[in-house]
């Protein structure tokens, strides 16, 4: 059930409304969630700029995905799963692939120990050992990409509990 209600740019606080007419001017329209987003400058201003950085991470899509899929499952938030799956699918991972990331897990060792890593850095950071910083790297894993981990957990965080909390849904696909 919707507890925030999306918002017109004209409905918006004053930086808001720069924001999403912005948004509108480069897309033809802002999302749900970025609208509801709009209630509160800040946190849109800070969504925005989250999201625009981690678009230079130097995961592979699919990876970001997986990882996506699996800090989503443990937040709980449909909608982003939902998203985070279909993206998946765009970009090229197969039904069991998006399975297993929803399980936290991957047919690649190198991958699943990353993606255990950022389901732990959401659900107990203070877990995150030396042993596991170093168990990454004998796997391969560059201090940017473990670095560019807590970035997406973060924006992830962010995406979900904020649709949580405004009671965003995904709508029932057409049958």
């Amino acid at each position: 059930m919707r507890r925030l209600d999306r918002l017109a740019p004209e409905q918006a606080p004053e930086k808001s409304k720069e924001l999403l007419e912005g948004i509108v001017g480069r897309h033809g329209g802002a999302g749900d969630m970025v609208s509801t987003m709009a209630h509160s400058p800040a946190l849109l201003q800070g969504y925005l700029d989250l999201n625009r950085a981690t678009k230079r991470v130097t995961l592979p899509r699919a990876l970001s995905e997986k990882l996506s899929l699996a800090v989503q499952e443990w937040i709980g938030c449909a909608l982003c799963r939902q998203a985070h799956a279909d993206a998946a699918r765009a970009a090229g991972l197969s039904e069991l692939d998006i399975t297993l990331a929803r399980q936290g897990a991957s047919t690649d060792p190198r991958e699943g120990a990353l993606i255990a890593v950022a389901v732990r850095l959401l659900a107990e950071p203070a877990s995150i050992t030396d042993a596991d910083v170093a168990e990454l790297r004998d796997l391969g894993w560059s201090d940017r990409v473990i670095a560019d981990v807590v970035g997406l957990v973060t924006l992830n965080f962010m995406t979900g509990a904020f649709n949580l909390l405004a009671g965003l849904e995904p709508q029932a696909k057409a049958a």
